[in-house]
């Protein structure tokens, strides 16, 4: 009976072992036959090896400025600019260890203990996804399904794929695909747009509490949102911190001081409306967009032999300094916020009826609104839709919440309530502005601001459209005569009334100018002094000598190619140019008579470095070095008597006139300046251009329409409206030693021919300098 039931005994132990060993098996071959299944794609195609070599995502393009900052980026649903891992902090890379995957450097892809762990505690001591199991899944595999049993198949997919990716890519590089992988929210795609957007730094410039907060978001970025929910974000911060303690990644000490600290969050959003340089980025869109069309991409088996600009992840070398281009938008900002209020204040319903237009009978007001109606993106959209003109008109009638431009505010936006009708006029009060600085020597533009806020002014003064010019033409003029007659700065001409009879150079009928006072004081001008002043008559002695025909040649040469009449009235600068060609022309007699086209890319590389794109220049000798340098000699005479005098020196008078309007007044610049003022006809256009040896800077400031403008010169000239901008844009300039822009003389050929030297001139009549009667009311 013992016997028996022994023997029962021994036999119930051994079928029992037997079923362990059975069932231990059968979940062995389980779990491999899991991943064969998962390996051979059963539960979803698997990446191929060249896929794993080269994960694609979708990369943004990269704006990138001379002195390698990032200017923005063009990107669709992924602002990703991947980094290297040796791009990324230690602190960084330590709390990502720490937290997330404490035995990173011990496993390969799968962290047996981890599994162990998540199994025997059902996963409430943590679980065993791997850094490397994470960037699988981000890459290949996607969302977690809430089902079982796909989940299971999921979390397969992701072992087969970490225990590949281990072998493909060393640590290293899956520490930085990861991170560049992660979305932070608010379109920051990877670890350096998460830097810039919530701390505005590189990730090399990251603290370590700063880290810890990024670190954190990895868990679920929605939930710790650190411009929503900032209590949980600080105490999952503290707990990465902990973490890194833990690890003896930092002391105990450093992890206390750490936690202590308050969250300093630097919100930084990058779109293609906001940040530095907007006008300049649109630009820049175009521009590629026309490079693309002319360039195909040296495509694959299968892929797209067009590159796109939006996720083939390009880097664009501009030429834009941001630190010039910060100073530029400064700039513009300071001084539009004080010429506005002016602006405003002169244009109440009680002193302007009409506001913001002057001098129009309703029917002209009317003419203009509707235009501008017909024009808008409303009307277009509504058309597209099919919409009839009545019903079109009618929305334009009907009041709307809306947020609109507001000065005032810091924010630069206000939202309020009106029709798209009175929002038209309302825009239309807003004064407009325009921007640009270049090398000479090179062509590099280094600022460009196309206007006051990109993100409801869109229109690009810099390059679209053309304004009048006025004054800043004079000196075009004056080039010819001096390269043509060999004049001087120091030969005299008279003050009088002066006509071109007509049939002259194709002139219809007489003309004879005014000056801007209407006046003629009788007296003898030397040219210098004759361009200081902006002495009409004397100008237009000079066309009349040279002839209409020579100075359109020799602007044509300079960049100016927009159809300019062949008749002397160009002389005052009837002409209309964009700050972008004025620029241009303006450098060269800052480069010694040479033309350099205006560049802005210097060279594209596509993702992995290859140079798709470098820039050639191209330039022009239109002037001799003498001819050049003597203009330069000419408009220096504007800065130091005429009227950009007030660069360098400051009269009562102008404190208090302009009082807050010359923005940055007194300026006191003692170096060597060239410039020139423009104000056009009833003070619709203001501008100055200004010229250092090494830079060259064009300004304008004028109403949406000509009727929009100051009433009085005082206010309305180039010397109040556009000239204040420049001065507190160098300004700035000088104070940053880095820049390295001249304060120097200007580089004087040898051997030159043309007397400066007034003292040394021999008081002679010009030559062929004829007086006639008659005037003509055109005033520039």
């Amino acid at each position: 009976m013992a016997k028996a039931a022994k023997k029962k005994k021994i036999t119930g132990f051994f079928i029992f072992i037997k079923w362990f060993w059975i069932l231990f098996s059968a979940g062995i071959l389980s779990v491999v036959l899991l991943f064969l299944l998962a390996s051979w794609g059963v539960f979803g195609a698997m990446p191929q090896y060249e896929y794993l070599e080269n994960p694609q995502t979708n990369l943004a393009t990269e704006i990138i400025s001379s002195d390698g900052k990032t200017l923005g980026k063009f990107y669709l649903d992924d602002n990703r600019t991947p980094i290297p891992f040796d791009s990324l902090p230690d602190n960084l890379v330590n709390a990502l260890i720490a937290t997330e995957d404490a035995r990173f450097y011990e496993h390969s892809g799968i962290d047996a203990f981890g599994v162990l762990r998540a199994v025997a505690y059902l996963g409430t001591k943590g679980g065993a996804s791997t850094i490397t199991q994470q960037l699988a899944r981000q890459l290949f595999v996607g969302v977690r399904s809430k089902n079982k049993f796909e989940t299971l198949q999921q979390k397969a997919m992701e072992w087969v794929l970490a225990t590949r990716l281990e072998r493909q890519y060393t640590k290293e590089e899956i520490i930085a695909m990861y991170l560049n992988q992660y979305d932070f929210l608010y379109n920051a795609d990877g670890i350096r747009s998460a830097a810039k957007i919530y701390f505005g730094k590189e990730p090399q410039e990251l603290k370590t509490e700063e880290s810890a907060v990024l670190i954190g978001m990895l868990k679920n970025s929605s939930y710790y949102n650190p411009i929503r929910r900032k209590e949980l974000v600080v105490n999952r911060r503290n707990t990465v911190l902990a973490q890194m303690a833990k690890y003896d990644y930092i002391t105990e000490q450093e992890k206390d001081s750490l936690q202590a600290l308050k969250m300093a969050i630097r919100f930084n959003p990058e779109s293609h409306k906001e940040g530095l340089a907007t006008y300049f980025r649109m630009y820049l869109q175009g521009f590629m967009n026309r490079w693309i069309a002319k360039n195909p991409k040296p495509a694959l088996e299968g892929q797209r032999n067009r590159w796109n600009l939006f996720l083939d992840g390009l880097k664009i070398y501009t030429t834009i300094d941001s630190r010039m281009q910060a100073n530029a938008e400064a700039a513009v900002q300071k001084h539009m916020t004080n010429l506005q209020a002016e602006f405003f204040h002169q244009n109440t319903p009680d002193r302007n009826p009409t506001a913001p237009f002057l001098d129009m009978e309703k029917p002209e007001i009317d003419r203009i609104m509707e235009r501008a109606m017909k024009t808008s993106p409303r009307w277009r959209v509504m058309k597209a839709a099919g919409k009839s003109e009545k019903e079109i008109r009618e929305s334009f009638t009907e009041k709307t919440e809306m947020r609109v431009f507001d000065w005032t505010s810091d924010a630069k936006e206000k939202d309020t309530i009106m029709t798209p009708m009175d929002s038209i006029r309302y825009y239309k009060t807003f004064l407009r502005a325009a921007m640009m600085s270049m090398e000479p020597q090179t062509g590099h533009v280094k600022a460009w601001v196309g206007g006051i806020d990109y993100r409801h002014f869109q229109y690009d003064n810099v390059i679209q459209g053309s304004m009048q010019v006025g004054s800043t033409f004079k000196p075009f003029v004056y080039a010819a005569a001096i390269d043509q007659l060999r004049l001087s700065p120091c030969d005299k001409f008279p003050d009088t009334q002066y006509c071109i009879e007509a049939g002259k150079h194709g002139n219809p009928e007489p003309w004879c100018p005014k000056n801007s006072d209407g006046r003629y004081s009788g007296r003898e001008y030397t040219l210098k002094d004759a361009l200081a002043n902006s002495v009409n008559t004397v100008t237009a002695q000079l066309i009349d000598r040279v002839g209409p025909g020579s100075v359109v040649s020799m602007v044509r040469n300079l960049g100016l190619t927009r159809p300019i009449p062949e008749v002397p009235s160009i002389a005052l600068g009837t002409p209309t140019f964009n700050v972008y060609e004025m620029v241009g022309a303006y450098g060269a007699f800052a480069n010694q008579g040479v033309y350099v086209k205006p560049v802005m890319v210097t060279r594209i590389e596509d993702k992995n470095g290859t140079v798709l794109y470098e820039y050639v220049p191209e330039t022009n000798d239109v002037l001799s070095k003498e001819v050049a340098y003597t203009m330069l000699n000419l408009m220096e005479g504007v800065t130091e008597s005429g009227s950009g005098a007030r660069l360098r020196h400051s009269s009562q008078k102008d404190v208090t006139v302009y009082k807050e309007i010359v923005t940055g007044y007194p300026y006191e610049f003692t170096n060597p300046i060239a410039g020139k003022t423009g104000t056009t006809q009833n003070q619709s256009d203001g501008w100055f251009m200004g010229i250092v040896p090494n830079l060259v800077t064009g300004v304008w400031v004028g109403g949406e329409d000509k009727p929009i403008h100051f009433d009085r010169t005082l206010y309305g000239q180039g010397a109040a409206m556009a000239l204040p901008i420049w001065g507190l844009y160098m300004k700035a300039n000088y104070k940053n030693k880095d820049l390295g822009i001249s304060d120097k003389e200007f580089t004087k050929p040898e051997d030159m021919t043309i007397n400066l030297d007034c003292d040394k001139q021999v008081d002679e009549e010009p030559k062929d300098t004829d007086v006639e009667e008659d005037l003509d009311d055109l005033d520039f």
